[in-house]
């Protein structure tokens, strides 16, 4: 480990007062920097990531659920440098080039054809804007102008421009902007944990889809598209469903002419144990939203598959009827090209089959570790598990946050839900250290809240 000082330039004492100083981190209250400095991050290897000290952590949440098989895995390394060694950027206005291409087709032959004609995007959060631009501007074309509201589940997240933003059911992103939002309709979520005495996971699907089905019911003439997250709700605390809410949400959309948009951004890409999300409901949406993981963690992008269908409604000599949303680095090659890396490592790793087993020991380990500690709702889907935290004491997140790193741990909580979300490169040894880490931090973080107890009891 290099010797460092925190006045030396490469300290990470040094990175973080620069940091402070020139930056404006996401997902950040600006006032706790001092207290929870930003950690400085020198390097990536596996599932490992290095500060300027040389210090290890894991990283347990995917860096924001990015990375895939692991930091600078060296296929992707290379597909990247022999795509820099051609060209790295074109504009898709007028052009084409091999990785747009061939991303469209790999990922339109994952669906069985059923999806296709990738538009391309830079985040999140721009594919969910692309994907309700596209449904509103069908229907129009289609005579149907009045369909123009969207429903979204309670609870739900699509990213923070405005248009996502109005199918966004988290406060403490939405309500700030609430004055520059129009109101989509919300219907209630299927998370398994609202579940009644005598229900199981699927009936609390059931009755949520029945919500929506009355909604649907009386006005489907002004409603363009339902946008739902398959199987995971992750920002609001990795919420769970049954695929039998997909299944009976994309039927009330084929009887009512209302578009099934499928935001899987965060869980496409292997995450809940498929590919896409949807397959494990045996149906395809009208709109498939992906970003995140597609470029395995490299580099910015983002897509809307669409049905055949649906492109054709705009191919029409009428500018007008044509989409013409674009950005300036739409289908980026390099991005492309780092997803098509992405792609052929599924198939040479077995990533999916292989991944069952490291999901079966992490649920087996983290099951037997949490018994008797103060936790509810341990759950899974694929390579998400997560459990909740009784009386988590104030700002739990970032005192878990806190505690994770003194244990070689980069995590980061949603309120009192901890989850981990590894790369896929995650090795036995390492699904152990992970384990182990988590329920030592688990561990000190309620001891310092019965410290705190006992100390308001004193002074009481």
């Amino acid at each position: 480990m290099p010797s460092t000082t925190a006045s030396s330039p490469e300290s990470n004492a040094c990175w973080q007062q620069r940091s402070r100083r020139n930056v404006w981190h996401p997902c950040t209250q600006s006032i706790r920097l001092e207290a929870v400095p930003p950690l400085p991050i020198a390097r990536g290897e596996g599932v490992w990531l290095f500060d300027q000290e040389g210090r290890r952590y894991m990283d347990a949440t995917s860096s924001w659920w990015v990375n895939l098989f692991g930091h600078a895995h060296p296929a992707l390394n290379a597909a990247l440098k022999n795509q820099l060694d051609r060209f790295s950027h074109v504009m898709l206005a007028g052009c084409t080039h091999a990785p747009a291409v061939e991303l469209a087709e790999r990922l339109s032959l994952l669906t069985g054809h059923a999806l296709g004609h990738c538009f391309y995007a830079s985040d999140g959060a721009s594919a969910v804007e692309i994907a309700l631009k596209m449904s509103f501007h069908a229907w129009r074309n289609a005579g149907r102008g009045g369909k123009r509201r969207f429903v979204a589940l309670k609870q739900g997240y699509h990213g923070e421009t405005l248009g996502a933003l109005h199918v966004t059911d988290v406060p403490v992103f939405r309500d700030a902007y609430a004055p520059l939002l129009a109101n989509a309709h919300l219907v209630a979520s299927p998370d398994a944990r609202n579940a009644r005495t005598g229900e199981d996971a699927a009936a609390v699907a059931r009755r949520a889809a029945a919500e929506l089905e009355t909604l649907l019911a009386g006005q489907h003439d002004t409603i363009a598209a339902v946008i739902v997250e398959p199987l995971v709700q992750c920002a609001t605390g990795m919420a769970m469903h049954d695929p039998e809410y997909l299944r009976l949400v994309r039927a009330l959309c084929d009887r009512h002419a209302v578009h099934l948009i499928a935001d899987e951004i965060a869980v496409g890409c292997g995450r809940t144990g498929s590919f896409f999300a949807c397959e494990q409901a045996g149906i395809w949406p009208d709109f498939l939203c992906l970003s995140k993981g597609i470029s395995g963690g490299y580099l910015p992008l983002a897509l809307v598959m669409t049905r055949d269908a649906i492109y054709e409604g705009f191919v029409d000599d009428d500018v007008a009827r044509s989409f013409l949303h674009s950005h300036s680095y739409t289908g980026n090659a390099l991005a492309c090209r780092a997803a098509v890396a992405t792609l052929d490592l599924f198939d040479s790793e077995d990533a999916l089959q292989r991944n069952r087993g490291r999901a079966a020991r992490l649920l087996q380990r983290l099951r037997e570790g949490l018994e008797g500690q103060p936790v509810d709702h341990l759950r899974q889907q694929g390579m998400i598990t997560a459990f909740d935290v009784r009386e988590p004491g104030t700002r739990f997140a970032e005192r878990f946050h806190l505690a994770a790193r003194a244990q070689g741990l980069l995590m980061r909580p949603i309120g009192n839900t901890v989850y981990l979300m590894p790369p896929y490169a995650i090795g036995d040894g390492e699904i152990d250290q992970l384990v182990d880490g988590t329920l030592a931090t688990l561990k000190a973080v309620m001891a310092t809240n019965q410290e705190e107890g006992a100390r308001d009891v004193a002074l009481a």
